[in-house]
């Protein structure tokens, strides 16, 4: 306020308000008061000119002129990349700027326009469709530029007029908008267009963020949306094992919608991106940083989910730095891209594969192409002629296109321009209720929003037979053909079907591939390799590697005991308890069965001890047998002996038991008959040293004890110590006996088969019982080792207890510890041991007498009546 000195409003002065105006506030508030200055002026010079132009609606600026345009009773707009570079003017804020200049003639986008009139001259000349209306057009050129775009959709709404009368709410100029190729050109175009609901058909734009109809409730396509694409550029990749790929897309909206869908359907297929790089056309530096990025990189498959513009400066850059070799995986905006193919860039996109719009063939569409177009619509039929050629709508940068026609066989996406239209001609026609008799209803005046509506519901079907409608979304259901570049026998270069996907059919139906027809890079018939790791075959694991992708592994061999039968397994199974892993890991086998065979060494080695025993015995047995007559033989108890030698036999006998596969009878014969056949034993020993010192006491003045131990008793004395063994025997296997036992405790690669006791305390009671007997006979045989030499068998009989004692005490700790077969082996030895020791002890001495000193067997020599 000048007036009062003071600040007054808000804003950004803060404790300015309300304050004199001091220099310090005057700086603080030195912008706002510049900005609202210009602001109030601007209000005021605009007031002015509402009030002079009250009465008129005026354009403002230069207007927009199609370079393609005819007028009817209904119009067609249409955007297309006619041009794909664009100059911007020099910008000096002096001046008005100058109009951009459009360079590089796009020949498709120039055949799109083209199929565009085609179809309307079509249209025109049907006496059913639209009998008595007629379409005309009006085709703008964006030059490949979103700035151009929305230029382009301003003239289409408002037209060229410089001025429109009294009223500025005019009706749109068109009736619905046919564009553009590109998705952020189509979403310019869209949400312009959108608020006045003017219906735009895409014939090209596929990126899914098309298909939300509440941000894009006017927009309709007669392509797939990249949902369906990027998923079935997952599922290629998927399909030919490549899991280590690397990611290109275009920095605008087509390009980031579409990698977002692929990535996450990569990742759901477990496939790895090592890298993802964007650009955009203008960003030179950014490309010279993705071209990098590639040759560094050490996957061979690359994802290009590229407009066609971008597409061709990175094949300019790939070529230059002669980076060959990948294996390019395209899109349909530039795999079946004509303009990109020449011998320089086949060296580095040949073997490319990509899903691209399936042709179809429309009838008329090549002669208009090639001649009529140049006759009807652009009046260029004679370029001879100079005063023909200045007729020739001052599209003279058109001409060098006449004639050209080697790319009609290539064309795709006219189908989806000539089935927009057609689209649109259905909708009019339910809209004016037209019929072939009576005609259209020219009286209604058809509204944009109608046309819309009409679009949702419309249904129709083709002259080649395709039906044609448009899902919630306000896409075609349509399907992606599978193209390959290859090099043709003739040297051409040649976009060959092999296969198809199917957005229509059930999921487990929509993808087909053709194998044999691929030509891979390089012009090979051998799938190309692009994995992080390689895969891990069976009997391996995988361990990730710290700090890189899912991809990137180690193979680990499972470990002992463990198996993985599949590849890449994440991880290795344990075999079951009686299973073990073979060599390669990969499978189960049941475990190798141990047990003490007489096969092995050591079964041999204690067979031929044992048998070496029982022969010893036998051999004893006969020497006596020989000699029992001699005093020496019958001093020393000969049927005891003979007895006791029976027992010894049973003894080495009964060690083979032990040997051999372990059944439910040998485990219940080898223990009853070793612990049987010992209590024989040592009852003949313990007999034997009773009778010894019975009969010392029988020496004695007036005592007459041996006639109550005599032969009767010795026997009788034998059976009932060993009666009570068989006892325990029979205990022992009636209540809990030894049974085969797989023990898988000692080792886990195999399985011991040993015969379980059964009961312990039956084992364990059998020993006793013989260790009971044995101390007994040991410490009545110490008793009697002083007694006369005529009776010194007990010094013998005291030496082989001392042996047996030691032995089976040696042998309790050994059979614990012992593991596996060794417990078998130590029991044998024990065994062996102490029938050894009882027979040397005990019968060697005899035997060295009768056979080498047969002077000595002599009564006299017992009686010690010699020396």
């Amino acid at each position: 306020d000048l007036n009062q000195g003071h600040w007054v409003g808000g804003g950004n002065l803060g404790p300015c308000i309300g304050q004199p105006l001091f220099p310090s506030c005057i700086q603080l508030g030195e912008m706002l008061f510049v900005k609202t200055a210009l602001i109030f002026a601007g209000l005021l010079l605009e007031y002015a000119t509402v009030g002079e132009l009250a009465s008129l609606c005026q354009i403002r600026g230069s207007p927009e002129f199609p370079v393609l345009s005819k007028e009817g009773d209904v119009i067609i707009g249409g955007a297309f990349s006619i041009h794909s570079k664009i100059s911007p003017p020099s910008l000096f804020f002096t001046e008005r700027p100058a109009a951009y200049k459009c360079t590089n003639i796009n020949l498709r986008e120039f055949r799109f326009a083209q199929t565009m009139i085609f179809a309307i001259e079509e249209i025109n000349k049907n006496k059913d469709l639209l009998p008595n209306i007629t379409v005309g057009y009006r085709i703008y050129d964006n030059c490949a530029s979103t700035l151009s775009s929305m230029r382009a959709v301003m003239a289409l709404m408002n037209g060229d007029e410089l001025t429109l009368g009294n009223s500025c709410s005019g009706q749109s100029a068109v009736h619905a908008i046919i564009g553009e190729s590109e998705s952020s050109s189509t979403i310019v175009l869209s949400r312009t267009a959108g608020p006045f609901q003017i219906p735009v058909i895409s014939h090209s734009a596929t990126c899914e963020c098309l298909s939300n109809r509440k941000e894009y409730p006017s927009f309709f396509r007669t392509i797939v949306s990249d949902l369906y694409q990027s998923r079935a550029l997952a599922q290629l990749v998927k399909r030919f094992g490549w899991n280590w790929v690397g990611a290109v897309n275009s920095d605008n909206d087509y390009g980031n919608n579409g990698m977002a869908i692929f990535l996450s359907a990569a990742k759901e297929e477990g496939i790895c991106v090592e890298y993802t790089e964007k650009f955009d056309r203008a960003e030179t530096e950014k490309l010279v940083k993705v071209i990098e990025v590639i040759k560094k990189s050490t996957a061979r498959v690359i994802v290009g989910f590229l407009s066609h513009v971008e597409m061709n400066n990175l094949l300019e850059l790939l070529s230059l730095h002669n980076i060959t070799g990948r294996q390019f995986i395209g899109v349909e905006a530039w795999i079946t891209a004509d303009s990109l193919v020449t011998p320089t860039s086949f060296s580095v996109l040949g073997g490319a594969l990509g899903f691209a719009v399936q042709k179809t063939n429309i009838s008329g569409l090549e002669d208009f192409l090639v001649r009529d177009f140049w006759k009807t619509t652009l009046q260029c039929h004679d370029t001879t002629s100079e005063k023909v050629l200045k007729t020739c709508k001052e599209n003279l940068d058109f001409v060098g296109l006449k004639g050209h026609d080697d790319d009609l066989e290539k064309l795709r996406y006219p189908s989806n321009i000539y089935k927009a239209i057609y689209a649109v001609a259905h909708s009019i026609h339910t809209i004016m209720k037209c019929s072939g008799g009576q005609g259209c209803n020219k009286a209604v005046d058809i509204k944009p929003w109608e046309v819309v509506e009409a679009l949702k519901h419309v249904n129709f079907t083709m002259k080649n037979g395709e039906n044609v409608w448009f899902d919630q979304t306000g896409a075609a259901v349509n399907r992606y053909e599978l193209v390959n570049w290859q090099l043709g026998s003739d040297g051409s270069f040649q976009f060959k079907p092999v296969g198809y996907y199917d957005a229509s059919l059930p999921s487990d139906q929509r993808f087909y591939l053709n194998t044999e027809a691929i030509i891979w890079p390089g012009g090979g018939k051998e799938l190309p390799n692009s994995v992080c790791s390689e895969s891990c075959r069976p009997g391996t694991h995988k361990v990730l590697q710290r700090g890189r992708p899912v991809c990137c592994f180690d193979c680990i061999p499972c470990a002992a005991g463990e198996f993985s039968n599949t590849t890449d397994a994440n991880d290795c199974k344990k075999c079951p308890k009686a299973y073990w892993s073979n060599q390669k890991r990969d499978a189960c086998l049941p475990k190798n069965i141990e047990f003490l065979s007489f096969n092995e060494v050591m079964g041999k080695i204690l067979v031929i001890f044992s048998m070496f025993g029982l022969l010893l015995t036998l051999i004893v047995a006969i020497l006596y047998l020989i000699n029992k007559d001699t005093p020496l033989v019958k001093a020393n108890n000969s049927e005891l002996s003979f007895l006791l030698l029976f027992s010894l036999s049973l003894c080495f006998l009964c060690s083979l038991t032990f040997i051999g596969k372990p059944t439910e009878w040998s485990c219940k014969l080898r223990h009853t008959a070793f612990g049987i056949t010992f209590v024989l034993c040592i009852s003949c020993i313990l007999g034997k040293t009773i009778v010894v010192l019975m009969a010392f006491k029988a020496t004695l003045p007036g005592n007459d004890m041996m006639k109550w131990f005599g032969p009767a008793q010795q026997r009788l004395t034998v059976l009932f110590f060993t009666f009570i063994q068989v006892i325990i025997c029979i205990l022992w296997i009636m209540i809990n006996p030894p049974v085969p036992y797989k023990n898988m405790n000692y080792y886990i690669e195999r399985i011991i088969l040993e015969c379980a006791l059964g009961s312990p305390v039956g084992f364990w009671a059998v020993l006793g019982y013989i260790a009971i007997l044995a101390l007994l006979c040991f410490v009545l045989a110490f008793l009697a080792r002083k007694l006369p030499d005529s009776f010194n068998e007990a010094k013998h009989i005291t030496f082989s207890m001392l042996i047996f004692c030691a032995v089976w005490l040696t042998f309790i700790p050994a059979y614990v510890s012992s593991p596996g077969n060794l417990t078998v082996v130590v029991e044998i030895f024990a065994i062996l041991a102490s029938s050894y020791g009882i027979l040397f002890c005990i019968f060697a001495p005899k035997c060295y007498i009768l056979v080498l000193k047969p002077e000595l067997n002599t009564r006299k020599h017992l009686l010690g009546k010699t020396r």
